[in-house]
């Protein structure tokens, strides 16, 4: 057999020559031992990644401490930290009492692995963040949730500067959260905070700033913001909170000096969180802007004191849906006058700021027109002119039922004349409990230039009563088998509260309602129940 001289010296035959060959261009490192655990092969991979081990070396005692643990300890692995590299080895035995360490270089897999969990935390802080920042709908929220989502994931204190809502003025006040700390804590920004943080200027100008290390003698400008004994931060990182309208404010993140600053992927991370929390702040000041609109709006359009007219009493109930947000649609309304009382309910169709402008025109028509009508038929078919002709008619939807009644007091009590404009027919409730509805009929009330509204009359005699409502009663659908009020309760309802007066034929019918609906939301609901004289 052919022989080969190895750099040793010694003669090597052919084949292995070649094994040598082959083990050299292993990237793992090779290391065979003899029956004493004595070294005797080293492949290239294992001189560069081990040098201090050698041909003819004892691994047992070797300089690598975790191998020659595993060695002494008859393990088959180990794990360390070796020349700044991480390394992983096996064994395997060979024939007789000799083994093969096999040593891998696994740096770049853990640091690949690290980096995946890394990104994976990353991605899960931003979704939890996300999910708490769009259940925030009030600005305190917001920022309540700004800052202690931000610790101690980003940093050990986070300090949170909002611009007033309505103006762009410098912030006036701060909200800050620290790690150890049992609650947020707020306080007010001194005048010259904004200049003497580096970077909290251009945040409030829209414009990231880089991280900030701060000298011991430099945390002063700072201290106001930071909680008791936390002594010079290490790390400051300023963050625009950005919105469609440029800057709601500002996000500090300060790290104690102990732990690493901010490095590019932390940088990027806390921008994208400030970035989420300053556009949920924009939407916090938007749904407080459209709260405060409906609650304008409902102050405007809540029903009125009603008057005291000589010989008629009465009682209105309204009870707006159950959406704080969305503005009622029903409405009602009484304008005395020297003959008599004019009175009016209506539901527009709609809701929410539609249906509310719609609501007060209609009602701002009637006070106009009952000034130059009083006979209900007549103003009736004036406020249908009034809103077809209205400049935006052919752009919004105009339909409106609505019951208008007059009333003329004599001395057997009072005569009611009604015109109906597709409005639920009221209620004839008479003393001794007998409930008849007065049909009325019509068109609904701007629908249509050419519309037919029907017109009837009906006597009250002294204790009688009559209830108008509308239709959000009887449809009030409560969870009993997904059914309506409808009109038989409504009937029984009413029934039920014979002989007694307006303001209590109103809260039976309420808590009527309230029962059936047992906690359901519910459309608007207005009523207004007019008796002939004192109840007996």
């Amino acid at each position: 057999m052919t022989a080969t001289r190895h750099p040793s010296g010694t003669a090597q035959p052919a084949d292995a020559s070649l094994a040598r060959e082959l083990l050299d261009g292993l990237t793992e490192a090779v290391l065979t031992t003899d029956e004493t655990g004595r070294v005797t092969m080293a492949n290239a991979t294992a001189a560069a990644l081990l040098p201090e081990i050698t041909v003819g070396s004892d691994l047992a005692g070797c300089p690598v401490a975790a191998l020659a643990r595993a060695v002494a300890a008859n393990s088959a692995a180990f794990d360390t930290q070796h020349h700044g590299r991480r390394l992983h080895g096996t064994r395997r035995q060979l024939t007789g009492s000799r083994f093969a360490w096999y040593v891998r270089d696994v740096t770049e897999e853990h640091a690949q692995a690290d980096a995946l969990r890394a990104e994976r935390s990353r991605t899960a802080f931003l979704a939890h963040a996300g999910s708490r920042l769009g259940l925030a709908v009030h600005r305190d929220q917001v920022l309540l949730a700004t800052i202690t989502l931000a610790v101690p994931y980003l940093a050990d204190v986070a300090v949170a500067l909002p611009r007033p809502a309505v103006t762009a003025e410098p912030p006036t006040r701060w909200i800050r959260y620290a790690d150890g700390e049992p609650a947020p804590v707020a306080g007010l920004a001194g005048a010259t905070l904004t200049s003497s943080v580096p970077g909290l200027a251009e945040a409030l100008a829209g414009e990231p700033a880089e991280p900030e290390r701060w000298l011991d003698a430099e945390p002063a400008d700072l201290a106001p913001l930071l909680p008791p004994g936390f002594g010079p931060p290490g790390t400051v990182l300023v963050s625009p909170l950005l919105n469609a309208d440029g800057s709601a404010g500002a996000l500090l993140l300060v790290r104690r000096a102990g732990r690493a600053g901010f490095d590019r992927r932390e940088i990027e991370l806390a921008r994208e969180f400030a970035a989420r929390a300053g556009a949920a702040l924009g939407t916090a000041d938007l749904h407080g802007e459209q709260a405060h609109l409906a609650q304008v709006l409902q102050a405007s359009l809540l029903p009125p004191e009603l008057p005291t007219v000589p010989g008629v009493i009465m009682a209105g109930g309204y009870r707006a849906a159950g959406d704080s947000l969305r503005i009622g649609g029903d409405f009602y309304e009484v304008f005395p006058h020297p003959h008599g009382t004019l009175f009016a309910l209506g539901d527009v169709c709609g809701k929410g700021v539609g249906a509310a402008v719609l609501t007060g025109r209609v009602r701002q028509s009637l006070r106009t027109l009952r000034l130059v009508e009083r006979r209900p038929l007549e103003l009736i078919q004036l406020l249908n002119g009034a809103l077809v002709d209205a400049p935006d008619a052919a752009r919004r939807s105009q339909l409106t039922t609505l019951l208008l009644g007059s009333i003329d007091c004599g001395p057997a009590g009072l005569d009611v004349r009604l015109a109906g404009g597709g409005h639920p027919a009221p209620l004839l409730v008479s003393a001794d409990g007998t409930v008849t509805p007065v049909p009325v009929g019509g068109m609904p009330v701007g629908a249509l230039t050419v519309a037919r509204f029907a017109e009837t009359r009906v006597h009250l005699d002294p204790g009688d009563l009559l209830l108008a409502y509308t239709d959000g009663v009887t449809a009030a659908c409560g969870p009993r088998e997904l059914a309506t009020f409808g009109a038989a309760r409504l009937h029984a309802a009413v029934a039920s509260a014979a002989g007694r007066s307006p303001a209590a034929l109103v809260d039976r019918v309420l808590r009527a309602v309230d029962e059936w609906l047992a906690g359901e939301a519910h459309d608007d609901i207005a009523m207004l129940a007019v008796g002939a004289s004192t109840p007996v």
